[in-house]
């Protein structure tokens, strides 16, 4: 289990102590998507999903995920978030949306997974939005983009 470190010397899953770290500000950013059909995109976009604002909801959505995250990830340290942001874009392209969340906080441990669990809610969000019209979304690409601060320094996604 080298290297892992919620993992003790006999292998078991433990809580990180960052007890004796000191706080520094830090940020993390994440991103993914959901893919859909063009007629799916089309209703979100002219506002004519059953369930209302699709892409408000799921930005709601992911901002309460980054909050709640030690709640839902069982090793995460329940941290002073200071700021969530989760923008929420249509992308004709794709088709669908793609969803980037930043999170910040000044702490002893990072953000990574509260940004990663804000795109996770939203994406899902997103498909309970809309999943009346359209079960074979796909969620996906969901990927730390950048991360800030605390001892390891940054890290940018290439």
């Amino acid at each position: 289990m080298a290297g892992l470190s919620h993992f003790d010397t006999e292998g078991h899953a433990h809580m990180v102590d960052v007890s004796d770290k000191p706080a520094t500000h830090r940020t993390a950013v994440a991103e993914g998507h959901v893919r859909m059909a063009r007629a799916t995109h089309d209703t979100i976009a002219e506002g004519r999903a059953q369930k209302g604002d699709v892409l408000a909801v799921a930005r709601l959505a992911g901002i309460m995920g980054a909050k709640r995250t030690p709640d839902l990830i069982p090793l995460c340290h329940p941290l002073p978030v200071t700021k969530v942001a989760v923008d929420l874009v249509l992308d004709a392209d794709l088709p669908g949306v793609r969803i980037k969340a930043t999170v910040r906080t000044t702490g002893q441990t990072g953000v990574e997974m509260e940004a990663l669990t804000a795109v996770s809610v939203a994406a899902l969000t997103v498909y309970d939005m809309a999943k009346a019209v359209d079960k074979a979304m796909e969620i996906g690409g969901i990927r730390l983009l950048l991360k800030e601060g605390g001892k390891s320094g940054r890290y940018e996604a290439t």
